[in-house]
């Protein structure tokens, strides 16, 4: 798995019962995108303690900060040149494999966009830290996608959805899923097919960052895929007996049909203990009425199922 960084979007949900939330991130996976930076420029000693809480190998990510493109939009403005220097410092503190920078949706059908980016990426310094370019909302033109490739950054992608179109060795995917707002995971099928595409032979390295609700989960499923060929489960019991598990998280009654399809319908439960089935597939089937308890909607299940 040695050309794989596989991590999430940030450690700070990352569920340990005490302790360092970083430290134990890190232990398991080996890779981590950090998001903080998009909104404020943190302090040289936290990003410090970010490093030396890690070990020698992991992997950092650097989110730029939103007001290079969103406020200044690229342009080389004093506060811009400014922010650049700060996420500068904070790449080689960090000794970050990669800054990603976001293009937003209004900047992406600007005309200019491909000059603008080009001035950018000739001004910023940053070592062995390659640079990412993610255009939201919209497709990046032909020009665009040269500048790109001319300044060896690299554009990314959601490999679930899309594949990059320009060349390059590295592939940066964030993976978001196909659910509305990120609440989504990712199924056996799907995580297979991002492992195949990302193990493609143009890419010397894939780095995958998962930023759904279920983006640890995802993360160390893939993750355990590739070290052993084999899904593990997601829950202590198989059938009915598993979705039951799956509902009880949140689950809130009383309720309708459409609401637990809505609410629950995107959840992975183990069919049995090879096959992980999606919960909307069982409660699509459910009769339309209230239901007032979990045991209530199984026994529905159960005699539609027959």
């Amino acid at each position: 798995m040695g050309r794989f960084s596989i991590g999430a979007g940030g450690w700070d949900y990352f569920s340990v019962p005490s302790g360092d939330r970083l430290k134990a991130y890190s232990a398991a996976y080996n890779f981590v995108e950090v998001n903080s930076t998009y909104y404020r420029i943190p302090s040289q000693v936290a990003v410090s303690s970010w490093r030396r809480r890690t070990p020698p190998g992991f992997e950092f990510s650097v989110r730029c900060h939103k007001d290079i493109a969103e406020l200044h939009r690229l342009e080389l403005t004093s506060k811009n040149v400014r922010l650049v220097d700060s996420i500068e410092k904070i790449c080689r503190q960090l000794r970050a494999s990669v800054l990603t920078v976001l293009i937003p949706r209004e900047l992406v059908g600007d005309e200019e966009l491909s000059s603008k980016l080009k001035a950018f990426l000739s001004t910023v310094s940053l070592g062995r830290t390659s640079i990412v370019v993610e255009f939201r909302g919209g497709e990046p033109t032909d020009d665009t996608l040269k500048t790109l490739q001319d300044h060896d950054a690299v554009h990314s992608v959601d490999i679930s959805r899309q594949y990059p179109n320009e060349k390059s060795s590295i592939l940066y995917s964030r993976l978001f899923g196909k659910g509305k707002q990120n609440i989504y995971e990712f199924d056996d099928n799907e995580l297979q097919d991002i492992a195949a595409k990302a193990s493609g032979p143009k890419f010397e390295k894939s780095i995958l960052a998962f930023h759904g609700v279920r983006m640890y989960r995802d993360a160390a499923r893939l993750k355990t895929f590739l070290n052993s060929g084999k899904f593990p489960s997601l829950t202590e019991q198989t059938g009915l007996e598993s979705l039951s598990e799956v509902l009880s998280e949140d689950a809130t009654f009383p309720t309708s049909k459409s609401r637990l399809v809505e609410e629950q319908g995107w959840k992975l439960f183990d069919m049995t203990a090879e096959e992980r089935v999606r919960a909307r597939v069982f409660l699509e089937k459910l009769p339309e009425k209230t239901y007032t308890t979990i045991e209530e909607v199984l026994s529905s299940i159960r005699e539609t199922s027959l």
